[in-house]
Order: C-alpha cells, then sequence, then structure tokens
C-alpha cells in the first residue's frame, strides 16, 4: 500500500471556509463604499456563453474569456438578478459559513423563497432562478459553490483498493473502498475535504453507466487489476469531476474512461477531460486532461464484431456528432476519423453490447486487452 498523502481533510476545510469569509467581507465592503459615495451598486459578473468561451489547446481545457458584464442595483432590468444574488450572498455566510454547515441548492431556494413585504413581487419563483444566482455569485467572488458550502445531491460510486478519509465537521470518518459490497460509496457532491489516506492502484476507471460499474463490481475487477472504479451515473456531476482531477494531479494515476459509442457518450468524456461551455469558469478545477479515451468507439464495433447488436443512429445523434466534429477539442486526427466513421455507418453501441460474447467479457477480454495494448482515443 502507498503511504498515507497529506491531502485534503479538516485543515485544508477549515482554511478554505476562512478565505471565503474574508472575501465575501470585501465584496460587501465594496458595495457598502459605492453606497456611502452615491455610486450606484454594481457586481462585476464575468460573461458565461459561447462568445466568451475559447478553448486552450496549450493546457487542454475549454476557459472562460475576460468578457465582464456589470449588473446594477438601479437598474430596472438587473435589479431582481442583483437582489438573488445578495440573497445568495447572506445565505452563504450566515447560514453557512459562519456555522460550519453545508446545504443543498434546493435548500437555498426554500430559505430564500418569500414574498417581499408590502408587495405581490417574491424573491424567487423557480430553483432555477436561485441556482443562477449561485453561479453569479460563485463567479463574482471567483471561487465554486462547493467552497461556499453548497452542495447537489450526490451521484456517482466508486469501489477499488483505497482508504479515504471524508469529514463532517469535526467528524471523521475512515472509509475502505474495497469493502462496501455491491453498491460501493456514494461520491459526495463536495470532495474538497477528503484525505487519501492508502491505496494500491495502477489507474482509475470511470465508467459511464451504473450498469457496467455492476458488472464490473460484481466481477471484482477493481481488485484483480489494481484500479479505483468509479461511474458517473451519465454525464458526470461536478463532484465526481472534481475528484477525478484530484486523483490525477496528486497521486499522478492513470484515468481511462468508458462510455458507449455514441456521440453522447463521447461529449461526456470529453466535458470531464476538458471542461464544458457551461462550467468554462470552473474548468481549471474539473477538467482532467491526462484522461485517455479508452472506449467504446466506432473502431471497436468492427474490431470486436459487434455489428449484429449495433442500434441505428438518429437524426438527433448524426446532429450531435457533426457539431462535435468541428469543435476544437475534437480535432485529433484519431477523433476526427471515429466521428467520419459514426457518420458513415450511422450505428452506435452500447457497453453492453459486449455481453452478446459472455457475462463477463468486459471485465475478462475486452477492457484487460485494450489496456495491455494502450488502445485509448486522445
Amino acid at each position: 500500500m502507498a503511504e498515507k498523502k497529506d491531502i485534503g481533510g479538516m485543515a485544508k476545510r477549515e482554511k478554505n471556509r476562512g478565505e471565503i469569509l474574508v472575501r465575501i467581507g470585501k465584496f460587501a465592503d465594496d458595495l457598502v463604499d459605492e453606497i456611502e459615495k452615491g455610486d450606484n451598486p454594481h457586481i462585476d459578473i464575468p460573461v458565461r456563453g459561447s462568445s466568451n468561451v475559447a478553448f486552450d489547446e496549450k493546457n487542454k481545457k475549454i476557459v472562460l474569456g475576460s468578457k465582464v458584464a456589470k449588473r446594477y442595483l438601479f437598474n430596472v432590468s438587473h435589479a431582481r438578478r442583483f437582489m438573488q444574488t445578495m440573497l445568495v450572498a447572506s445565505y452563504v455566510k450566515k447560514d453557512l459559513l459562519e456555522n460550519n454547515l453545508t446545504a443543498t441548492l434546493r435548500d437555498l431556494y426554500y430559505a430564500k423563497k418569500r414574498t417581499i413585504h408590502g408587495t405581490k413581487e417574491d424573491t424567487i419563483d423557480e430553483q432555477k432562478e436561485s441556482d443562477l444566482a449561485i453561479v453569479d455569485f460563485e463567479v463574482a467572488l471567483d471561487t465554486f459553490r462547493e467552497m461556499l458550502h453548497l452542495r447537489a445531491e450526490p451521484k456517482g460510486r466508486m469501489a477499488g483498493m483505497m482508504t479515504i478519509k471524508d469529514y463532517v465537521r469535526e467528524r471523521e470518518s475512515l472509509i475502505d473502498l474495497s469493502k462496501l459490497g455491491s453498491g460501493g460509496l456514494a461520491v459526495p457532491s463536495i470532495v474538497e475535504q477528503i484525505e487519501f489516506v492508502d491505496y494500491d492502484l495502477d489507474y482509475v476507471l470511470v465508467a459511464e453507466k451504473n450498469a457496467i460499474f455492476d458488472r464490473l463490481n460484481e466481477d471484482e475487477y477493481w481488485k484483480k487489476n489494481k484500479c479505483l472504479l468509479l461511474t458517473t451515473a451519465g454525464q458526470a456531476a461536478r463532484g465526481a469531476r472534481r475528484l477525478l482531477q484530484r486523483l490525477s494531479t496528486e497521486l499522478k494515476l492513470p484515468i481511462f474512461c468508458l462510455t458507449d459509442a455514441d456521440p453522447y457518450g463521447w461529449y461526456i468524456y470529453s466535458t470531464m477531460k476538458y471542461g464544458s461551455m457551461a462550467l468554462a469558469h470552473e474548468s481549471e478545477r474539473l477538467g482532467c486532461k491526462e484522461m485517455k479515451f479508452l472506449g467504446m468507439s466506432i473502431s471497436d464495433i468492427e474490431h470486436y464484431d459487434l455489428k449484429a447488436v449495433t442500434i441505428k443512429a438518429k437524426e438527433v445523434d448524426i446532429k450531435r456528432a457533426t457539431e462535435m466534429k468541428a469543435y476544437d477539442w475534437f480535432k485529433a486526427k484519431e477523433w476526427q476519423k471515429e466521428i467520419d466513421k459514426f457518420l458513415d455507418k450511422k450505428i452506435k453501441a452500447e457497453i453492453q453490447s459486449l455481453s452478446s460474447k459472455n457475462l463477463q467479457y468486459i471485465s475478462n477480454t475486452y477492457l484487460p486487452e485494450k489496456i495491455k495494448n494502450q488502445d485509448f482515443l486522445p
């Protein structure tokens, strides 16, 4: 087993909490200064959208540009969003950080939803409004929502030869990921507090689908092949993406990705590796640029003779593939070749199609062979 790593943990969590409280204090002081000067109070918010997003080829990540919008209190079109951002700021500081508590996005929505006294105006109509205000606040503060002690519902599971410490306030839990049965451990929404204690791993295998995790977990693939097995259960949540980046950068573990052979599976891979346009402001902490695509590819359909168990591509699949072909982060010749094959043959395949060989074919043949031959896409 590897020696103990002093990574994450309560000390780091407390340091982060203190730094964010200082930032919020400065954020508030700047607004008070503008009010005392008789100026129109405003918040600088980086523009989020395709017009302010670019691909950083050198660092292999999708990044947010330098465009900044100013949101003013005394502006009819800005006032409501300004107020909602202030509600988020107040809740984060007073209810969460000062009490060292975390809350879900839904908790915040209900905590700050009310009718303004003397009016028929609600502070927040739908949760999507408070969610947008949270993003506004995190980018204005140049941080991320997990540092604000805000979390989404946990998504994804993991198992493997690794022991971690997880902290909840002053309580710590030592968790052996090899002794959690068929379900594995849920990947937390906030993973900054996780400390990697011991591990005996050669790589991390991240599977798009729960069903593949269950198959590999039942086969004890992670034990036989010394890997950490993780499923994202579809599009990877921020917690899973951040955890993968930490495993790559802090522990220097290779990361291999396994999805269906279709444009949506491939795009799920790309968001974990490069980031996404919607979360370009988070690419620095969520992108896992060393990740390799293990499968499935259209070439796999040919190589493993899966033509009889393919699925005809729909128009929406073809449209998605055509869009992806033009993305800068899919310009590698290997990916252009695979996308062209997909557009030519108009077929796709699920990972489970390997079960047509036999139930354990993925564990005993497909994955070991692909990894041994380093049959990856960049």
